[in-house]
C-alpha cells in the first residue's frame, strides 16, 4: 500500500509541486500507482485526467475519482487535453510508459509543464519534438521511489501526507479482486488478462474471493 502512494506523492507533490487548479495527466491510470495518483491529485486540489488504452475501464476510473478519462488508443490525446483545458494544456504529466506515446503527452503539455517519468513500460525509441521542449520550457524528470524513501526529510513528508489522507478517507487503497491461496493460478491468469483496476490480493488461511 505504501509504495503506490509514496511513488505517486513523490512524482506529483515532491517533484512536480502539484497545486490547486492544475490539470494532471496520469498514464496507466488503472494501475495501483495510477489510482493513487488520481487520489493524490484530487487531495491537492488538482484535476485528475486518467489515461487508459480503451474505454473498457472508463466507468471504473471515474468511480475511482478521475475527473476525466481519455482512451489513448481511441482518441486524439493532445486535442482532447486542449479541449479540456481551454487550449492551455496539462501542467503535470505522470507517466510510467515512455515510448512512442510520450510524444503525444509532450504535445499535450502546457507552457512550463513538468513530465515525471517513473517507469519505462514501453522501451521502443521515444521521438520528441525538440521545438516543443524548447519553446514550451518543458521539464522531463525521472523519478525512482528510493529518491523519496532514502531522504529522511522527504520520507517524513511523504508519510505525513499519506497518513493524513488515509485518516481523512481521501486516500484509499483499491483492491480489484481477492483470491484464496489455493486459487493462485487463477489469480495469475486474471492478472495476465489485464482487466483489473487496482491490486489483486491473494489471501492465506482464509476463505476469500470477490
Amino acid at each position: 500500500m505504501w509504495m503506490q502512494f509514496v511513488t505517486a506523492y513523490g512524482g506529483l507533490v515532491s517533484v512536480a509541486g502539484v497545486r490547486p487548479g492544475d490539470t494532471v495527466l496520469i498514464s496507466a491510470a488503472s494501475s495501483s500507482v495510477g489510482l493513487a495518483a488520481i487520489q493524490i491529485a484530487r487531495k491537492a486540489g488538482a484535476r485528475a485526467v486518467a489515461l487508459t488504452r480503451t474505454n473498457a475501464k472508463r466507468r471504473q476510473l471515474l468511480d475511482a475519482g478521475a475527473d476525466e478519462v481519455i482512451a489513448t488508443a481511441e482518441e486524439d490525446v493532445p486535442a482532447r487535453v486542449r479541449e479540456l483545458t481551454d487550449g492551455v494544456g496539462a501542467r503535470v504529466i505522470f507517466d510510467p510508459v515512455g515510448g512512442t506515446a510520450l510524444a503525444d503527452l509532450v504535445t499535450a503539455a502546457a507552457q512550463g509543464a513538468i513530465v515525471v517519468l517513473y517507469g519505462v513500460l514501453d522501451r521502443t525509441p521515444t521521438p520528441l519534438n525538440v521545438d516543443e521542449l524548447l519553446f514550451k520550457h518543458l521539464t522531463i524528470r525521472g523519478l525512482r521511489l528510493f529518491e523519496i524513501t532514502a531522504d529522511d526529510q522527504r520520507r517524513a513528508e511523504a508519510v505525513a501526507f499519506v497518513t493524513d489522507g488515509l485518516a481523512k478517507g481521501e486516500l484509499t487503497p483499491t483492491v480489484d479482486k481477492t483470491f484464496p491461496l489455493e486459487d493462485i493460478a487463477e489469480a495469475h491468469r486474471y492478472l495476465e488478462a489485464g482487466g483489473q483496476v487496482g491490486k489483486i490480493v491473494v489471501t492465506v488461511g482464509h476463505n476469500a474471493g470477490s
